[in-house]
């Protein structure tokens, strides 16, 4: 049975959490690229590695920046790369919940659920940061103020 998943992209650490395991995945949200061919070196913890120590066309890149996204291709990449990683395939896809800021465009919304439904996920679902705090910190917000 494939496993929901929820993904925080947050600036300095992307976190995956799956339902019944906790947290899973605590990775840097950063990406090696190699500038001259646009291939993904590294992601998380081994880019994080690398910055400094690798020749001037391999560049890490941190694709969110005080809360937005700044590069939505870099973006799409990490989320491939942080449903491989947690063990998503063919066959098993998971339903998936992506946190996301809250100034995120229409086209933006559209290219991150179709970035995870490209890496395996059954279905992709968006909730923006203000509501998963709320809900984190339990609070009703099905209530009105």
């Amino acid at each position: 049975m494939a496993r929901d998943l929820a993904i925080d992209l947050g600036t300095a650490n992307t976190l995956v959490y799956a339902r019944g395991e906790g947290i899973v995945l605590n990775e840097p949200s950063v990406i090696a690229l190699n500038s001259r061919s646009g291939e993904v070196l590294a992601m998380g913890h081994e880019a994080w590695q690398m910055i400094g120590r690798t020749p001037s066309y391999i560049v890490a890149v941190r694709p969110l920046r005080k809360g937005a996204i700044t590069d939505f291709e870099v973006t799409q990449r990490m989320i491939r790369l942080l449903l491989q990683r947690v063990g998503v395939s063919r066959l098993n896809r998971p339903r998936v919940v992506i946190c996301v800021p809250s100034a995120i465009t229409a086209v933006e919304r559209r290219a991150v659920t179709e970035a995870a439904r490209r890496a395996g996920a059954a279905d992709a679902r968006l909730i923006e940061q203000p509501v998963a705090a709320a809900i984190g910190a339990e609070l009703p917000i099905n209530e009105p103020i």
